[in-house]
């Protein structure tokens, strides 16, 4: 059995069976998403091997969507490594416009119907790579769709990111529990929790 299984069992914890690629991506989350929420650059090289981590999981829980938001997050991640050595690591954090935050919200209403209707049918175009039909494809996508743009904003250093954080966490925890990812799931409360303590940390930061 491959080490990357979710089959591959590390330990059980409260009944339910952890793997060991779910237990070193979820870790490492914590560690990035901590660090980002002290605005230190370290969050970006921590948070690589969360990404490859839970491509893994994702893919083998039929979460396409997620799977597929683990790449950009790594694009992203080298970018905002490289923006953020350039910044002072507790200055040059700005807001964006009410007129920029709606349309974000208009690119996330239509991405999220787009990317759902395409992952809705991965099974159909790739039957060889996705044997499976995908999990709660819409929300999935709105997860997918929205931690694409809080990723985007935490690159540029943008406040608004927790807020969409918080959003991505509250619907993630739901999803997560009804794929039956427990600790992912529960990772995810921690994760609301740090987005929470974030966004008043960088409020007291802004330039």
């Amino acid at each position: 059995m491959s080490f990357f299984s979710v089959e591959n069992i590390a330990f059980t914890l409260f009944n339910y069976p952890l793997s060991f690629v779910e237990l070193v991506a979820t870790l490492f989350g914590l560690v990035s998403v901590f660090l980002a929420s002290r605005s230190s650059v370290l969050t970006w090289p921590t948070g690589i091997l969360n990404e490859c981590g839970f491509f893994l999981v994702f893919f083998q829980v039929q979460l396409y969507a997620d799977m597929f938001l683990q790449i950009f997050f790594l694009l992203v991640t080298l970018y905002g490594w490289y923006h953020w050595r350039k910044l002072d690591v507790q200055k040059n954090i700005i807001l964006i416009s009410r007129k920029t935050l709606l349309i974000l919200l208009a690119i996330l209403i239509f991405s999220t119907i787009f990317v759902g209707s395409m992952v809705t049918r991965l099974h159909d175009f790739f039957p060889l790579i996705f044997q499976k039909q995908a999990a709660s494809p819409y929300i999935d996508s709105f997860v997918t769709t929205a931690s694409v743009i809080a990723t985007f904003l935490l690159a540029k250093k943008i406040l608004q990111t927790w807020i969409f954080w918080i959003i991505v966490d509250v619907i993630s925890i739901g999803l997560f529990l009804s794929r039956g990812i427990y600790f992912v799931a529960l990772e995810y409360v921690i994760f609301l929790a740090m987005a929470v303590y974030g966004y008043f940390y960088w409020r007291k930061n802004l330039v």
